[in-house]
C-alpha cells in the first residue's frame, strides 16, 4: 500500500494544532514562562517557526545547519538566526563538547586532530567512541571547535516549555511530533472523540508530574552518572500533591535506589525507598534492612504493611516473607502453592504449549474450557464501563486510548454512583443485557482495553451465569479502583462444568508462579470463585486424541497448489476410533504427473466440495487432537494455509512419524511411509490415497508411542 504524501507544513499545522488545543485545555495550567513562549513563537518567521520544530523532532539538541534540507523553509541561514535572536537557539557552548564530537563522523575527527596538533597521539585503528574519548580528555573545546567546523552547528535552547507543552498533551515525556505524521500517514489510529479533560488537577500536579516523568525518562540510560544526578532530582523534587505525582515520584525513586543497593551505597538507597513510600519502595527497604541485619525496623515494617497494604500483593509479600523470617516457615507462598497444584498429566507432544494440553484434559473430563488469561476480565471491564470509560470526556487528546483516570487510580471515585449501580446489576445477575448492548452499539470501535477480535461471547455468558455473582462483582470492583495492578495476572483457563466455573493457573516443570499471579488466586478464591494452580506433569496420555492425516494436492508448493482430498483417522489409547475422509474440489486443473501418482482425476473432484465447505467439519474432527502426519510439515502447511485463505486460525500441536522413527527406530535406509510399512508389514494397498496413507503412519504412530510408553516405566502403568 502506498503511503500519501504529507503536505508541506504538515510539522508547523500540528504544532500550532498542539498549541491551541493545550492552551484551551490546560490554560490555568501555563505559567508565564509558557505564555511567553507561544508568543515568542508566534512572533517569528514561518521559516524560523519550520526549523524550530524540525530540530525538536529531531534526535538530539545540536545540529549541523549544512545538513539541513527542509523545502519549507526558503532561507535556513536567516531562520536559523532568528532562532538565535530570540533565545530559542545558540551557538555551541563547552557543555555540548561530548555530543559534539559524537555527531561528526569519524574522518572528520581524524582531520581535525592532526589540524589541531594532535595527528601523533590519535590512530586511525580507533573507533569513533574512542576518538571522541580522546578529545573531551585531551583537546580543549575551543581548539576542537576551530578545527572541526563547530561554526557551522547549532544548538536548541530554553526548551523546557516546549516539553512541557508536549508533555501535558501526549501524557508521556515526548520530545516530538512523529505521533502526528503517523496519524496522517494511516499508520497510527486516533480516537473520534470531541470532548477531552485534562490530565492533571491542578499545575502543581502537572509540574510534579512533568518533573518526575523527565527523571524517569532520563534513568532509563542506566548510567552511573545520570544516576547519581538523579538523587537530588528526586528527594528535592517538587511537592507530590497526588497519588499520580506520588506514583512517578517512588517509580523514580525505587529504580534508583536498586542502583545504589547493588553498588553498595545502601544509606543512599534507603533514604530513597523511605521517600518512595510505595509498595515496591517498602519491599525494597525491608529486604534492605534484614540483609543489613536491622531485624527490628524490618519486622516493624513488614507489621505495618501487613496492618495498612497499600495493595493485596503488597499484603501478599509481608505476610509471606514475615512467615518465612520470623515465624519459621521454610518456603515461600508461591513455592508452597506451585508444590500443592493439582498435578495434571499432559501428553508430552504439548510441551511448549501446556495451557491446551490442559484445556485438552479438562475437556475429556468434562465441560467447557475457555482461554481466558487477562483477556476475559480486560473485556468484561471494558464493556460493563465503556460510557465512563470512553464516552464521558475522560480521554485527554485524540491519541490516548486509556482513560487517565485509570492511571491515576481516580475511577472510581469520579464515576462512583454508575460503578455502585452496574455492580449492583452484576451481583443480581443482570449484567450481561449491559455487555450485550455494548457489544451491539460499539462492536468494532477501537480502544485501550481489549481487541473485539478476542471477544469471547461463550466465555462471557458462562462467567456471569456459572460465577459466583458477589465475588465477580468484588473482583470487578477491584478493577475499579486499581485498573493497573489488575491488569494482569490472571488465571490461564476457565472451566465451566455443571453450572459451576473454576480457573487454573497453569504451570509446566521449571515454570514459576509470580506474585501476582498468586494475588488473582486468593482474590479469586475469597471472591468464592475456585482458583487452582495445574502443574503439568508431560508423558504419554493414552486418552489424548491423535489426528493422523494425509492430505493429496496438486503439487507442492502450499500457497499456490491445492488440496484435493483430505484422509484422517483419530486415534486413542493405540487404537483407532474414528475416521474423516474427503475429496477437495482444488478450483484448477490437476496436472498428469499429479494424476498418474495418485489416481485422483479431475472428473472425481469436479462435484467434490470446496475446501471452505469442509473446513468447520474438519477442525471439529480435529478436537483437542494432536496433528500427525509423515513429513508432518507438508500436510499442515497446506491445511494452515487453506485456512489463512478463509481468515481462520489452525493451530495444533504437531507430531512427525518419519521424525519419531529416525528417532526411536534408527538404522533404516529410507524413512519414506512406503518403505518403512514394507518394513514393519503394514497394509498400503493404495498408498498416495489420502485414508490409506493415514492409517498406514497411525500404524507407525503407535509404534513410536509403543517406545515412548515403553521408554517410561511411570507410562508404561499409565497406559495400562
Amino acid at each position: 500500500m502506498k503511503l500519501p504524501t504529507l503536505p508541506v507544513y504538515y510539522y508547523l499545522d500540528h504544532f500550532v494544532e498542539m498549541l491551541q488545543f493545550v492552551e484551551t485545555t490546560y490554560g490555568e495550567i501555563l505559567t508565564d514562562e509558557d505564555h511567553a513562549f507561544t508568543q515568542r513563537f508566534r512572533g517569528l518567521s514561518k521559516d524560523a517557526q519550520c526549523l524550530l520544530i524540525r530540530m525538536v523532532n529531531r534526535r538530539g539538541t545540536i545540529f549541523n545547519r549544512a545538513l539541513f534540507k527542509y523545502k519549507e523553509i526558503t532561507d535556513l541561514e536567516s531562520a536559523a538566526q532568528d532562532l538565535i535572536d530570540c533565545g530559542q537557539a545558540r551557538s555551541l557552548r563547552a557543555e555540548d563538547y561530548s555530543a559534539f564530537v559524537l555527531s561528526l563522523p569519524k574522518t572528520a575527527l581524524l582531520d581535525g586532530a592532526r589540524a589541531a596538533g594532535f595527528g601523533r597521539e590519535v590512530r586511525t585503528s580507533w573507533s569513533k567512541p574512542a576518538l571522541a574519548d580522546f578529545f573531551v580528555a585531551a583537546i580543549p573545546f575551543d581548539l576542537a571547535a576551530k578545527h572541526c567546523g563547530a561554526g557551522s552547528f547549532i544548538a536548541l535552547d530554553n526548551t523546557r516549555s516546549i516539553e512541557f507543552l508536549l508533555y501535558l498533551y501526549f501524557g508521556k515525556t515526548a520530545d516530538s511530533l512523529k505521533n502526528f505524521a503517523l496519524r496522517d500517514l494511516g499508520v497510527l489510529r486516533t480516537n473520534k472523540e470531541t470532548s477531552f479533560s485534562s490530565r492533571f488537577a491542578d499545575a502543581d500536579e502537572a509540574r510534579a508530574c512533568f518533573h518526575y516523568s523527565q527523571v524517569l525518562d532520563r534513568i532509563e540510560l542506566q548510567s552511573a552518572d545520570i544516576d547519581q544526578r538523579t538523587v537530588a532530582e528526586i528527594l528535592d523534587g517538587p511537592p507530590r500533591t497526588t497519588d499520580y505525582a506520588a506514583d512517578l515520584a517512588a517509580r523514580a525513586a525505587c529504580q534508583v535506589g536498586q542502583f545504589f543497593e547493588k553498588h553498595g551505597d545502601t544509606g543512599l538507597a534507603e533514604r530513597l525507598y523511605r521517600f518512595g513510600r510505595s509498595a515496591d519502595c517498602r519491599e525494597r527497604l525491608v529486604r534492605l534492612l534484614y540483609a543489613k541485619g536491622d531485624k527490628d525496623a524490618a519486622e516493624a515494617l513488614l507489621r505495618d504493611m501487613i496492618d495498612d497494604p497499600e495493595t493485596d500483593d503488597e499484603h501478599l509479600f509481608a505476610t509471606d516473607f514475615y512467615a518465612r523470617k520470623f515465624g519459621g516457615r521454610r518456603t515461600g507462598l508461591c513455592t508452597e502453592l506451585l508444590r500443592s497444584g493439582r498435578q495434571i498429566v499432559v501428553d508430552d507432544t504439548h510441551r511448549g504449549h501446556p495451557e491446551a494440553g490442559v484445556a485438552g484434559v479438562l475437556r475429556r473430563q468434562g465441560g467447557e474450557v475457555y482461554f481466558a488469561e487477562n483477556t476475559l476480565w480486560l473485556t468484561l471491564f471494558g464493556l460493563l464501563f465503556w460510557d465512563e470509560l470512553f464516552e464521558s470526556g475522560q480521554l485527554s487528546s485524540g491519541f490516548d486510548w486509556i482513560s487517565h483516570c485509570l492511571r491515576d487510580r481516580t475511577f472510581h471515585r469520579r464515576f462512583a454512583p454508575r460503578i455502585d449501580s452496574t455492580l449492583a446489576q452484576v451481583r443480581a445477575g443482570d449484567a450481561l443485557p449491559i455487555v450485550l448492548r455494548t457489544i451491539a452499539s460499539k462492536w468494532g470501535q477501537p480502544n485501550g482495553i481489549f481487541a473485539w477480535e478476542h471477544v469471547q461471547m461463550g466465555a462471557l455468558r458462562a462467567l456471569l451465569a456459572c460465577a459466583h455473582a458477589d465475588g465477580l462483582a468484588a473482583i470487578v470492583r477491584a478493577m475499579c479502583e486499581d485498573f493497573r495492578g489488575m491488569r494482569d495476572g490472571f488465571p490461564d483457563l476457565m472451566h465451566v462444568r455443571d453450572g459451576k466455573v473454576s480457573f487454573v493457573e497453569v504451570k509446566a516443570e521449571g515454570d514459576a508462579i509470580r506474585r501476582n499471579q498468586l494475588t488473582r488466586l486468593r482474590q479469586l478464591e475469597h471472591a468464592g470463585i475456585p482458583a487452582e494452580i495445574g502443574r503439568v506433569d508431560y508423558r504419554f496420555d493414552p486418552e489424548q486424541d491423535y489426528v493422523v492425516v494425509d492430505i493429496e494436492t496438486t503439487g507442492s508448493w502450499s500457497s499456490g497448489d491445492r488440496i484435493t482430498e483430505i484422509g484422517a483417522v483419530k486415534v486413542r489409547n493405540h487404537q483407532i476410533v474414528e475416521e474423516w475422509h474427503s475429496l477437495i474440489n482444488p478450483q484448477r486443473p490437476i496436472p498428469a504427473k499429479i494424476v498418474e501418482l495418485t489416481g485422483i482425476t479431475n472428473q472425481m473432484v469436479q462435484d467434490a466440495p470446496l475446501f471452505h465447505d469442509i473446513a468447520d467439519s474438519f477442525i471439529a474432527f480435529m478436537g483437542d487432537g494432536i496433528f500427525v502426519a509423515h513429513n508432518v510439515n507438508f500436510d499442515y502447511g497446506f491445511l494452515s494455509y487453506e485456512y489463512e485463505r478463509l481468515e481462520r486460525r489452525f493451530r495444533f500441536p504437531k507430531l512427525c512419524t518419519c521424525v519419531g522413527m529416525r528417532r526411536r527406530y534408527p538404522g533404516h535406509k529410507s524413512y519414506g511411509l512406503g518403505k518403512l510399512c514394507a518394513t514393519y508389514g503394514i497394509a498400503l494397498d493404495d498408498h498416495h490415497r489420502a485414508l490409506c496413507d493415514a492409517r498406514a503412519a497411525a500404524r507407525l504412530l503407535n509404534l513410536i508411542n509403543k517406545k515412548r510408553v515403553d521408554e517410561n516405566p511411570l507410562e508404561a502403568e499409565q497406559a495400562a
